[in-house]
């Protein structure tokens, strides 16, 4: 994640203080940011709501982000966060009858919603890496200064987080040979 120029000066120019200049900074990862809540979320509009959120927080609370080339991974984390949180709070509450369970779309593929469930069965801090490198082609060094860890850690995180979907992979097909 090598920045231009123009990149640092926007940031160093502007810690992010003025809106003017966050609003430019957010909108240039707005892509990447949309992308990241829609793999959570699975939802067209919770992954807009979750990056109107996750903006929000960032704004509020600009005064803390200490190093402003870190800028990009520290939204990212507010965003995940965001996500988490929604995620949370639909696991408390109950759909309504008639409320569609996914966008047209999203539920034509068979295969890629068996991948979707698999996915939600690993453990929550390798599902973020798993989703952050194989979905969003973030290195791994770009993922360790998001999460604030070690290279190391992100890859033992994505090591175990593979091992976990190889596994619940092989169950699945022993469902199959019955």
């Amino acid at each position: 994640m090598t920045m231009t120029r123009v990149e640092m000066r926007k940031l160093t120019a502007a810690v992010p203080q003025e809106e003017g200049d966050f609003y430019e900074l957010v909108l240039e990862h707005s892509d990447q940011l949309y992308s990241i809540a829609y793999s959570y979320l699975r939802s067209r509009h919770d992954a807009l709501e979750a990056v109107q959120e996750a903006t929000c927080r960032a704004w509020i609370k600009r005064n803390t982000l200490k190093h402003p080339q870190a800028f990009k991974s520290w939204l990212i984390r507010i965003l995940i966060y965001v996500c988490i949180d929604e995620q949370r709070r639909r696991k408390r509450t109950v759909p309504a009858a008639g409320d569609p369970m996914a966008e047209a779309g999203a539920c034509d593929n068979t295969a890629r919603l068996e991948m979707l469930w698999v996915l939600d069965q690993v453990k929550p801090k390798y599902r973020h890496v798993l989703l952050l490198k194989y979905y969003h082609d973030m290195t791994l060094s770009e993922i360790a200064e998001t999460f604030g860890k070690p290279e190391g850690t992100i890859k033992t995180w994505q090591h175990k987080g593979l091992k976990q979907l190889r596994a619940i992979m092989k169950d699945r097909r022993e469902w199959y040979e019955y």
